[in-house]
């Protein structure tokens, strides 16, 4: 049995591998055209987010990053409110 632990993975895990399964959760699909299963995307968008924490993966290059613009048409001296409407 190996002594190889999610961590140590993670750790070890080289830039083809972790392009490989950001595509592989992209696509639900391995590059072998095989389907992942919900547990299998499960693991592998997890091991993606930790390789990035892990390899120092600038924040807007992330996965899931989505870049802050504000609400609609509201300008930022106005403030970012709510207003509720019935």
């Amino acid at each position: 049995m190996s002594d190889m632990t999610f961590e140590r993975m993670i750790q070890q895990m080289t830039p083809a591998i972790y392009e490989s399964l950001k595509q592989a959760v992209q696509l639900r699909k391995w590059p072998d055209g095989g389907t992942l299963s919900a547990e299998q995307t499960e693991l592998c968008l997890e091991a993606v987010m930790r390789y990035e924490i892990e390899h120092k993966v600038p924040e807007n290059q992330r996965v899931g990053y989505l870049e802050s613009a504000g609400c609609g048409s509201a300008k930022r001296d106005e403030g970012d409110s709510i207003k509720w409407v019935n």
